[in-house]
């Protein structure tokens, strides 16, 4: 939630509840207007089956999965995250699904648990993007 906002209103806010948002919000890229929709979603706001997950990944045109470079288990679940939307993207439509992850908490390093070079290790055996930010800084 801390990046999106900040994507959004180049603003840091660094306490943020277990809730889920839909943003919309325009950007002009190389001269074009680009509208975002933007559903940001905590990882634990899931159903036992999956249903909400799932929707998200049809709802979606491409994903931004951010992990914090000083939880483990955040990045740890990723791999499981890619292979979950490849499977309901790419099997519809053949066409490569925009993925990116970021490493998020930058500016935390005395605190880092995940090397960049993991984090870029596991988006190229993914065929993913990779960033590390501090939505802080």
């Amino acid at each position: 939630a801390a990046l999106t906002v900040r994507f959004l209103t180049r603003r840091f806010i660094g306490e943020y509840g277990d809730m889920e948002f839909i943003y919309s919000h325009n950007v002009t890229v190389d001269g074009r207007e680009i509208l975002f929709h933007i559903w940001d979603a905590p990882n634990s706001q899931q159903t036992e089956d999956g249903s909400s997950e799932e929707k998200r990944i049809q709802w979606a045109d491409s994903f931004v999965l951010v992990y914090s470079i000083c939880d483990r288990a955040s990045f740890n679940i990723l791999p499981l995250k890619i292979q979950f939307i490849k499977a309901a993207k790419e099997g519809q439509s053949q066409e490569k699904v925009p993925i990116v992850i970021v490493g998020n908490k930058r500016d935390l390093h005395h605190q880092r648990v995940v090397s960049s070079e993991e984090g870029r290790l596991l988006a190229l055996s993914l065929d993913c993007g990779f960033y590390e930010v501090s939505a802080a800084e």
